[in-house]
């Protein structure tokens, strides 16, 4: 099986083609270019509105319009040559942008939107100014070219507006951190200071309110921190000393004393930028399907024009027909739509997954996601919380789960093991309020034992019921047999010659987990368990989260062999997994998709990231790429389909009843299916659901 490889590189400059390693790839299509290279939406806007300016007179003094609203305009020596003059203006002023693309486009031979313009400015321009100079008797195209021209000049900037807008993500997470910071010197002292000054091991003092200029540890103080903007999660982060928080997010109502672990470039924000700004540039299927698209739709319209030039004369029509025909049939036929159809999606659906906390490293990986029939998933940190917890609780007759809890915590705060830790975190999340222990003692191989509130008790596996020559009652030892079943490690709680309380012990299921496999499986594709746990644990996680299939005590390099075992049965395979054990399988399935964890998110083995580490944001992705492609297909129709009969029209095919296209309106045509492709676009913010 072909491994695909998910290696990415950095671009440096908008609209630059980066190679791309995937096997298989359209790399010989028409090869993107930004025709816009050089302007700004403020220069094409500039543009425009001085090029509609220029354009009155052309339209007030030309012939054709004085005689179509029956109105002379006003008679001075020279007044005849005013569409001439003004209309030469607007062809090297206006037109110059489309002038240097059709020269750059013929020059690397990939003739395309803006030759199309290019072609029919010129041949207007050059048509008229023989008219007007006596060369060829006719009407001239003044009126028409410089309308064409300002049709256009509005057309580019709307699209270069909307580019704008869906690319704004990237301006806006650098909105996101602060210009300044309270920064703490070895006496306490507050100064603040630039950002750009802070450096790692700084200790800093993130007021209530304030945005977290560093990622960085809490080394003092609780407060909850608005983490959304990065995340995407909406419910505020409680943080206290321990917890890592990350640069551009927002402190709630307490105040914190943080140590800087990141800054500048080292930030998970500036993580993200990156990401968004690579996924922006990378090229998709659909991208090289419009790239083509746009070079055979230049093609037909050359040709086309050229078949109009010819025949028309031939059926005794003037000259001054004929070109307006040749100039409406270039301009129609433009692939301006197509130009703005892919990039827009993709640009609006790169800044979707990033504002709901899914990191695009490669288009073509979200493109592919939509066809997806399985997902395999890692247990350890994916599935599961990655960190032991009471999973079960069975307390003796007379006692309640919070009161053995609480007292079973209470015994083993002093103690390090991850049974303790699984017995504190537990107690903490459900609440309780842990009391203070007295006199402990740890007893290797056995146990710990402590006095809380003036009671001697001991906690332990079954090496302490042994030592203490103990006996469960019926009901705790079922519950201890039912725990091992399932590979979990049974606790004993007991006071004196009594079992209070078993408590049952794993690496818990993610809450979002269950909804995450329910969804899956609601789009119909099967959810496979992999993992190098035993056979025991994956059974009975892969049990209660309803899982299809498990493949469980899977060495690290193993997992590569049952990617693509699966793959050898016609599936395609998603893997999802932490990028670092998991990153051999995530490169080989046809989908890698990396957990990250807030402050790591440029997981190098992925094609999505995922920063919440939140399973459910998997059928997010799948969803997102399904409307991605929906969105796609759906512009390259509204941008190229309307050109079967506009081409035609354009040609003159109805001229014998009356019907024909003005240069001007062929040109609103085209800029209107512009922008019905922007519209559409932007109904794509509709399509994913937060978890």
């Amino acid at each position: 099986m072909t491994q695909h490889n998910h290696h990415h590189q950095d671009h440096q400059a908008h609209g630059e083609q980066p190679p791309h390693p995937r096997k298989g790839a359209d790399g010989d299509a028409h090869a993107g270019h930004d025709k816009h290279a050089g302007h700004s939406v403020a220069s094409f806007r500039d543009k425009f509105w001085l090029t509609l300016l220029l354009t009155i007179p052309t339209l007030i003094w030309s012939g054709m319009i004085q005689h179509w609203f029956d109105y002379t305009a006003p008679l001075f020596p020279g007044s005849a040559y005013i569409p001439a003059v003004f209309g030469t203006i607007v062809y090297f002023y206006g037109g110059w942008p489309f002038l240097r693309g059709g020269y750059h486009e013929l020059r690397n031979r990939l003739p395309g939107m803006m030759t199309l313009i290019s072609l029919a400015i010129t041949v207007a321009f050059l048509y008229s100014a023989l008219v007007t100079l006596g060369v060829v008797v006719g009407l001239d195209l003044w009126w028409e070219l410089a309308t064409l021209v300002a049709i256009m000049l509005l057309g580019h900037w709307i699209e270069m507006r909307s580019i704008n807008q869906a690319q704004g993500a990237l301006k806006e997470l650098a909105k996101l951190l602060p210009d300044m910071a309270v920064r703490l010197d070895e006496a306490g002292t507050a100064k603040e200071v630039p950002v750009a000054d802070l450096r790692r091991g700084d200790l800093l003092l993130i007021r209530p309110g304030a945005s977290i200029p560093a990622d960085g540890v809490v080394k003092e103080g609780t407060s909850a921190v608005n983490e959304a903007m990065i995340t995407g999660e909406s419910k505020p982060m409680d943080k206290s000393a321990g917890d890592r928080v990350i640069a551009g997010t927002v402190n709630g109502q307490g105040s914190l004393r943080v140590e800087v672990t990141g800054t500048g470039d080292e930030t998970a924000l500036a993580g993200i930028m990156r990401l968004v700004e690579q996924a922006q540039t990378s090229r998709s299927r659909a991208q090289a399907l419009a790239d083509r698209a746009a070079f055979y739709l230049t093609i037909i319209a050359i040709v086309s024009a050229a078949i109009t030039a010819i025949v028309w004369p031939l059926l005794g029509r003037p000259w001054s027909f004929t070109i307006e025909r040749v100039v409406t049939v270039l301009v129609i036929a433009c692939p301006h739509a197509l130009g703005l159809a892919i990039p827009l999606v993709t640009a609006i659906s790169t800044t979707i997954g990033a504002r709901n906390g899914l990191l695009v490293r490669d288009r073509r990986g979200l493109e592919e996601a939509r066809l997806l029939n399985t997902v395999v998933f890692d247990k350890t940190g994916t599935l599961t919380l990655g960190s032991h917890r009471v999973v079960k609780t069975t307390a003796a007759e007379g006692f309640t789960d919070d009161e053995v809890l609480r007292v079973a915590a209470s015994v083993q705060r002093d103690a390090e093991h991850p049974i303790a830790q699984a017995l504190m975190t537990s107690a903490k999340e459900h609440g309780i309020d842990v009391p203070m222990s007295q006199d402990f003692e740890s007893m290797p191989g056995r146990g710990v034992r402590a006095v809380v509130e003036e009671r001697s008790l001991h906690v332990g596996g079954p090496g302490l019921l042994r030592m203490l020559a103990v006996e469960p009652p019926e009901t705790l030892r079922r519950a201890a047999e039912s725990a091992a079943a399932d590979g979990q490690s049974a606790t004993y709680l007991v006071e004196g010659d009594r079992v209070l309380a078993v408590f049952a012990i794993a690496d818990a299921i993610r809450p979002e987990s269950f909804d995450a496999v329910k969804r899956l499986h609601n789009e119909g594709l099967e959810v496979v368990l992999l993992t190098g746990d035993s056979t025991a644990v994956a059974n009975a996680v892969a049990k209660e989260l309803n899982i299809d299939t498990v493949f469980a005590e899977v060495l690290p390099e193993d997992k590569v062999a049952k990617i693509e075992e699966l793959q050898a049965q016609g599936k395609r395979v998603a893997m999802v997994g932490d990028g670092v054990n998991d990153a051999p399988a995530l490169l080989t399935s046809d989908v890698g998709i990396a957990i990250g964890t807030g402050t790591d998110v440029a997981v190098e083995a992925g094609d999505v990231v995922l920063v919440r580490s939140d399973p459910r944001d998997v059928p997010a992705i799948i969803e997102l790429s399904k409307a991605t492609y929906r969105k796609m297909i759906q512009n390259l129709w509204w941008a190229a389909g309307y050109n079967i009969v506009a081409i035609p029209l354009a040609a003159g095919v109805l001229a014998a009843w009356g019907i024909l296209l003005q240069p001007a309106l062929g040109a609103v045509l085209m800029s209107l299916s512009t922008v019905v492709v922007a519209i559409n676009a932007q109904l794509l913010r509709r399509a994913v659901r937060s978890p």
